[in-house]
């Protein structure tokens, strides 16, 4: 395993030439995951640009977009890590209202946004369509390891102390989740493109992932 040091538009580059090299004459579905303190769902937007530049249409779509309804969500509390590990994500409205259709059997018309966490209601979005050849960016937290069905998966990984340092004072409640999905997930073990990025300027690049 070789640890490569990479700018950060060098990696928005090569992630961007990957992808649109990976996809055929279907769709392509990738998850960018990573707890908040990595930045997830930054990386997801800079690649939407520098996609279409190579002529490929591109969703992307946040899985903050798609929680359960705080009835639901908060039943334990509202700093629960295993509620937050285990059932924050609405995984099946996901699948069923953005991964399947953008599938190889899909319809191609995705929903990019389900629930409005904020106001607690249905955020009413109107469904897009994605056509053979585009590129759906799925950004959050904790998607790996629930068999939710990606084509690529790029995972963000902080050691645990630049996970602690970086992460929001009022989101350190999450830490423990993150421990419990880098022991029971692993997900740095089978990502396609794994990216070290304690230091949001200096993030790496893990050679053998990349490489599988």
């Amino acid at each position: 395993m070789r640890i490569r040091p990479i700018t950060p538009d060098r990696l928005v580059t090569e992630l961007t030439e990957r992808l649109a090299g990976a996809v055929g004459a279907g769709r392509l579905r990738v998850a960018v995951d990573g707890p908040p303190a990595a930045g997830p769902d930054a990386l997801a937007a800079a690649l939407v640009d520098p996609l279409r530049a190579l002529g490929r249409p591109v969703l992307h779509v946040r899985a903050d977009d798609f929680l359960r309804p705080a009835s639901v969500r908060l039943e334990h509390g509202r700093t629960n890590p295993d509620a937050y590990y285990e059932g924050w994500v609405d995984e099946a409205g996901l699948r069923r209202e953005v991964l399947d259709p953008a599938g190889p059997d899909g319809s191609g018309r995705v929903l990019p946004s389900l629930w409005d966490a904020r106001a607690d209601r249905a955020s009413r979005a109107a469904y897009v369509d994605l056509p053979p050849g585009g590129v759906l960016l799925v950004s959050g937290a904790l998607l790996l390891g629930g068999g939710l069905p990606f084509d690529v998966t790029v995972h963000l990984v902080l050691s645990p102390a630049a996970l602690a340092r970086r992460t929001d004072p009022a989101l350190r409640w999450t830490l423990p989740a993150f421990a419990r999905y880098a022991d029971e997930v692993a997900p740095a073990s089978f990502a396609d493109v794994v990216v070290r990025a304690d230091d949001p300027r200096h993030p790496a690049l893990v050679e053998s992932a990349v490489s599988s």
